[in-house]
């Protein structure tokens, strides 16, 4: 990781439109739009998903079509809340760039035996490709470190 004490403005406004693209893959799964999710994503993106320290993906996401089941899973919950934390960001020339960060995911599950708080933590490792002068997920590993899941009142 580097730190950077002067930027052009070219790499600060790659930089927003990375972080935006980061900020709007959780406001979709928020409000509950998959399609635009996967609208994040070029063709050939994939998603992959990983729970605690396992090597093995629970989860390949290879098409649009299994982007948008994929992200309609979470319609199973009555709301979720992805904060996004840090994210670093490295750009590798003018199209390319990767990422890391970290995400606490909040899920409100209600069913007949009552309602639960599932809580995430959630680390990501990105690549981002530019195309056609927007910034789009080339891959993201979504990496679950731990699971809370405790009561929660109404």
């Amino acid at each position: 990781m580097s730190i950077h004490t002067a930027i052009s403005p070219e790499e600060a406004a790659d930089r927003l439109a990375i972080r935006e693209l980061i900020d709007a893959y959780g406001t979709f799964a928020d409000r509950r739009l998959p399609e635009q999710q996967a609208d994040l994503y070029i063709p050939a993106g994939r998603t992959l998903v990983f729970q605690g320290s396992s090597s093995v993906p629970d989860a390949v996401l290879t098409t649009r079509d299994q982007h948008i089941e994929g992200f309609s899973t979470l319609s199973q919950y009555s709301v979720t809340t992805h904060f996004n934390g840090q994210f670093t960001i490295e750009l590798d020339g003018a199209d390319q760039a990767t990422g890391k960060g970290n995400c606490l995911a909040h899920h409100l599950l209600e069913t007949e035996d009552g309602r639960s708080l599932i809580l995430m933590s959630i680390r990501y490792e990105d690549r981002y490709a530019k195309r056609n002068g927007e910034w789009l997920f080339a891959e993201r590993r979504l990496l679950i470190d731990w699971t809370d899941t405790r009561p929660s009142r109404p």
